[in-house]
Formats: C-alpha cells, structure tokens, sequence
C-alpha cells in the first residue's frame, strides 16, 4: 500500500503527486480512447471522464504501482458503461453517422483502398497505414481493445487482464483470435505488397 495510505493528504500533495503519475499518460490514454470511439469528442469526454475519476479516487492509488493500467482500466470500464447505457436506448441511433460510415467503406478507388472524406479515419489511417487502420477498425470492440492493448500499447497480459478485469486465459484467447481475424483481412494486401504466407 502507498505510503499515503491511512493519512490524509493535502489538496495540494495530492495535486501534484496527481499531476506527477497521472498526466504524463495523457497522450496514450488519449490514443486508446479515440480507438475505442474512433469519435475526436468522445475521445475528449472519455479522457476527461476518465481523469475526473481517477482524481476523485486517486487516494485509493497506489504510488508506485502502474498509473497507466489503472488509467486504462478506469477508461474501459467507462467506455463500456457507455457503450452499454447508450445500446439501452436504441431510438438515440444517429443514422447519419451509421450511413456516412458505411458509405466510405463502400467507396473504393480502383487500387482497392477504400476512400473516405471522414477527418477521424483518416487520422487514425495516417498513424498506421490505410489499410490496417480499416481492418483494426472493423474488428469486434474486444478484439480491437486486446490488439490496441497488446500490440499498440504494450502492455503485458497481466496488465491486460487487469484492465479488462478477465482472466489471462481469456486475453491470450482473445488476441489469438483478434490476430488471426485481423490476419484475414489483411491477407489480400499483404499479397499485394509482396508478402505470402
């Protein structure tokens, strides 16, 4: 447990042991939430939310300990709330977001890339290639959590299992599936880019 653990600490040795752990996670735990929402405002209000939270609850913190795990996990587990309250209130459903999104999916030039004037992909798609953005995209949201976790984030499975408050059996499963389905859909272009089994 901290050293802070059972005595109160000031407003500001707290704020500063907050502003020390906490903010310098601010750009990944950033990046983490716009993959989740792939919406920049949702993002922004997921990480706030999220902030908010660890600050009111910051004296359960263990100095020393992961701030990023618990950062992470406080962050998923308001996604999915969200995600969860929102999916209870289907006449909410912004059709216009549905059909803009399944438009630039639908457009595509005569290379095969797809094209979209949607700013967000196209962020998302300059960070890690057209191609792989699209397919990490069109992942299932606990196959892109896992592969978002593991492979652009690095965390281990441990921390993993934390932050998405499963078993590792479960998380070693998961990305075993969420590669091998995102390995699918990138099969086309990696043969197109010379690249075979």
């Amino acid at each position: 447990m901290s050293d802070q653990t059972g005595k109160q600490m000031s407003k500001e040795e707290k704020d500063a042991r907050f502003e020390a752990e906490l903010l310098p996670v601010l750009d990944p735990l950033y990046n983490f939430a716009y993959r989740l929402t792939l919406d920049e405002d949702d993002a922004n209000d997921l990480v706030q939310e999220t902030y908010l939270k660890a600050y009111r609850f910051f004296d359960y913190f263990e100095q020393g300990t992961n701030a990023k795990a618990w950062l992470f996990r406080i962050l998923k587990n308001s996604f999915i709330n969200e995600f969860r309250k929102k999916s209870k209130q289907p006449a909410k459903v912004d059709y216009s977001e549905v059909e803009g999104y399944y438009n630039s999916e639908d457009v595509e030039g005569e290379s095969g890339v797809a094209t979209t004037t949607d700013m967000r992909t196209e962020s998302v798609q300059d960070l890690i290639g057209d191609e792989v953005a699209s397919a990490l995209n069109a992942l299932p949201v606990d196959f892109r959590t896992v592969i978002i976790l593991c492979d652009l984030e690095g965390f281990t499975y441990e921390e993993m299992a934390k932050i998405l408050d499963i078993p590792i059996g479960t998380v070693r499963s998961r990305l075993h599936r969420a590669r091998n389905s995102l390995k699918e859909k990138l099969e086309k272009y990696a043969r197109s880019m010379g690249y075979n089994d």
